[in-house]
This record gives structure tokens, sequence and C-alpha cells, in this order.
């Protein structure tokens, strides 16, 4: 396989000493309700994003990388542990909203295997910097998942008193200590930076890996930026974002290259969902291009994610790859590189997509199908060109699950020849359509619908009488 044969090329396997492999270092840069088409490489012609397009052209980009959510929570928990978040209990908060926040008493279940632990527990040092949301009470901060550092925000940065008079200011924590409440959220860029550049120095000479979960653009109307980038975009506020998000990716990437580590490094660039809707005016727009719909939905637009990934001398510099892939498989991927096991006690949904992303001729995805979830209500089904907008008599289309939004009819789309998702031609393909309902009962069996549980699914933790984070 060629995919194997580039692995081996950056291991140190086959000499006289017995050496152990060397091990890759992982940086996971996550943006937060970035679109489709904001940056550079995408299709963007607002924002200038430099260093993200000097990553394109140096490695790979994935053109049909999905999030397994249209919103940041359950995106989030897919992404550490290679699972839906039905299957892992993050798709709801405890009282049917879409997201955690403030003083809720659920969190993701610190029994999960996250990448961060299963790295850890192959000799990684791990770091958590950045926005986590996740759970906010003691018990479900990133020390209990495999990070042995944590500098960053609890959960969305609009989680403030001016929104809930109930909820705390919003801190900045430091392990499991409030550091900082209300926290200078103009500042936080920076600051994330030269945590996450002490962290790599720090680790040079060991394997690391770096989560830098971005609180930009986020989920503000009006985006918080730093001075030094605040009216200096073509795009308001919401453009001044991106690109303070470009210059922390290039300090990241010039940290790497002056520490002389590139080549034993991988940097992954990309977004936890879509670009919402809302966003107008004086704060600019974000943008889902080419596709239809905004975050927050199960639409193209709001699960289709741009990535970039980057890791010279082993990804080949330029390319890009259409297979479908998914938040959810780089557990299994960043397991495999390290020459760690992906956990085989419980179901992972994520596969291992080091062919597709090392360039390996003729690799195909290695999902048979997608499921598109809204919270708990399963909206469509994927099978490679074919997507199937499900008919539901109360379609979920906001934040609460026991409101509901409207209706949907059945509708087939060839993404191929219609990415817009404007021509149903369900009548064309009988054949097909009958086999995704079918492959529609087989998930919403395995992992639940607004009627039944899941016969397939973890719990996540709940905890008695929350606490908010506060200063001591």
């Amino acid at each position: 396989m060629i995919g194997l044969f580039l692995l081996g090329a950056f291991q140190i396997s086959c000499n006289t000493t017995n050496k152990e492999p060397e091990k890759p270092n992982f940086i996971f840069i996550y943006a937060d309700n970035l679109g489709y088409g904001d940056i550079g490489c995408f299709g963007s012609k607002l924002h200038k994003t430099p260093h993200i397009d000097k990553m394109a052209k140096e490695g790979i980009s994935l053109t049909t990388l999905y999030s397994s959510s249209g919103v940041c929570t359950p995106s989030r928990a897919s992404l550490l542990t290679g699972c839906y978040a039905q299957r892992v209990d993050m798709h709801l908060n405890e009282n049917g909203g879409w997201v955690l926040y403030p003083l809720s008493a659920q969190g993701l279940n610190p029994e999960e295997i996250t990448i961060a632990r299963l790295l850890k527990d192959h000799g990684y040092a791990t770091a958590c910097i950045g926005k986590w949301h996740l759970g906010d009470q003691p018990e479900f901060l990133p020390f209990h998942y495999g990070f042995d550092y944590f500098y960053g925000i609890p959960y969305s940065e609009d989680m403030v008193p001016s929104h809930n008079p109930s909820w705390p200011d919003l801190p900045l924590v430091q392990n499991n200590k409030v550091i900082e409440a209300p926290v200078d959220l103009t500042t936080t860029t920076k600051r994330y930076v030269k945590e996450a550049i002490r962290f790599i120095t720090e680790n040079e000479n060991n394997p690391f890996f770096l989560y830098f979960p971005h609180n930009l653009p986020g989920s503000r109307k009006v985006p918080v930026v730093n001075d030094d980038f605040l009216g200096k975009s073509a795009n308001s506020t919401y453009g001044d974002a991106i690109e303070e998000i470009d210059w922390s990716v290039g300090q990241i990437i010039n940290t790497i290259m002056e520490l002389g580590i590139e080549k034993r490094t991988m940097v992954v660039f990309t977004s936890d969902n879509g670009s919402p809707k809302g966003r107008a005016g004086s704060s600019g727009r974000g943008s889902n291009e080419p596709f239809s719909g905004a975050g927050y939905s199960t639409m193209e637009g709001g699960m289709r994610v741009p990535c970039v990934v980057q890791w010279p001398g082993t990804i080949p510099a330029g390319i890009s790859n259409d297979e479908l892939c998914t938040m959810m498989d780089w557990l299994p991927t960043f397991a495999f590189l390290a020459g760690a096991q992906t956990p085989r006690d419980r179901i992972i949904d994520g596969k291992n997509i080091w062919p597709l992303i090392s360039g390996e001729k003729n690799a195909k995805s290695p999902h048979e199908f997608f499921s598109y979830y809204f919270m708990d209500q399963l909206q469509a089904v994927r099978e490679g060109k074919w997507k199937l907008h499900l008919p539901l008599d109360n379609k979920y289309d906001g934040g609460d699950k026991y409101k509901y939004y409207g209706s949907s009819q059945l509708k087939l789309i060839d993404l191929t020849e219609d990415i817009k998702e404007e021509h149903n031609v369900s009548e064309q393909y009988p054949e097909v359509v009958n086999r995704l309902l079918q492959h529609a009962e087989k998930i919403r069996k395995e992992l639940g619908d607004p009627q039944h549980k899941g016969e397939k699914v973890r719990s996540a933790l709940y905890v008695k009488d929350p606490k908010p984070l506060t200063m001591e």
C-alpha cells in the first residue's frame, strides 16, 4: 500500500540500533463557526488568509470533510471521541437544547477514550488551548480527558450574564482554576498563541498533541477581535476575525519551522461547523459557498467544512481530495500514525483516512454512509453522491427540541450535479430512495430518534448541584 509506504518514510524503523519509530506531532487548529468559503484556498475573495492558503499549497485540501453536527458541543464531542455525538450522549443538553450552557449538569463522560487520552497513553504530551465546551463543571474540564494542560474558556464566548443573568462572568481557565473573569476577549487569541508556542517549544523533543480550538469567529453577531486586526479586513469584524485566525496559524507554523520539527509534525486546520445565518451589516458576513444552508443546520453549508493538512516530506504538496471523510476520522487516523490501537471495547464511528491524506492513488472513502443528525433527529443520509433529505412532520430548526419549525418532504439530491440541493430527483431513482430509507431506519434504531433511545449508545455523565466557575 502506498499509504503505508509513505508512513514508513518518516519512521526510523530499519536501523541497527532498533530504535523505536519516531512518533509524529499533531497540531489540530479548530475554528468556531467558520464557513466553507471563508478562507482563500476555499474560494474567499474577501478574506486575506495567506498562512492557511500556504498550508494548502504545501499540503492537501480535504474538500468533503463533514462535521458530525452543525453546532459546536456535539461536533467537538465527535472530534475527540471518534463517534457520532448521539452515540456518546452529547447531542442534547439535559433540557433538550442543542449545546451545553454554563451551569449544565451534563458533560462528556470521562470514561470515553478521547484523542488526547489515547495519545497520552502512548507517550504524548497533550494540551487544549482555546474553547472547550464539553462541560464546565470541575469533573468535565480537559484534565479528565487526557489533556496535561488547559488554557482557555469553558464554553462559547457569547454565554455571558447579559444573555442570561444566571450565568457567571465568562471565565478564562488555566487547568482547573479561573484566572480571569470576565475574560478580555480582545486578547484571547494572542494569549492562546503565546501558550501554544510555549507548549510546542517545551515539547520539541517529545511527541505532542496540541488541540487549539479557537473561540473565533464565534457565536456573537459581532465577533470580538484584537485591536491589531480591527477594521483591517474587507468584511468588517467577521473578516477581521478570520484574518486574526490566519495570523495565529502563521505563528504556529513559524514556530515549528524555527524549531526544525516541521517534518515530524502534522498540522490540521478546519472548523467545527458552517457559518451561521444572522450576521449582516456592520458585523460582516460568513460564507458557506458554494453550498446552500447555514451553520446550525443539516444542509451542506452547515456541516461540510474546509480542511487543510500539512506535513512536509510526508503529505504531497498542493493536492486535494474530494472523498467523503468526517471529523470522527481523526481519532483512528492519529492512532494509526502514532502506532496506537483504536479502541476495540466500544463502537468507534470514525475510520482511518490516512490513505486519503497521504495521497494514495485511487484511495476511496472508508464510509459507505453518512448520517446528518440535528440533535436527536435524523434529517438526512448520504451514500456516495446521493443525499436523501428525510420526510419529517416536525423538523427541528432551532436550539430547542421541544420547539418545531415546520415539516420537510422527501428529497433526493445528486450532490455531484446539485451542490445547492435544489433539485429533487427521487422519482427518477426510486431504488436509491428505498435503499437510503432502509439505512435511515437502521441508524435510527442504533443511534436513536425523538421517540426512541438508540440501542447502541453510551451515556454522558451528570452531576448534582452544578456550580458556576468563578474566581476564588
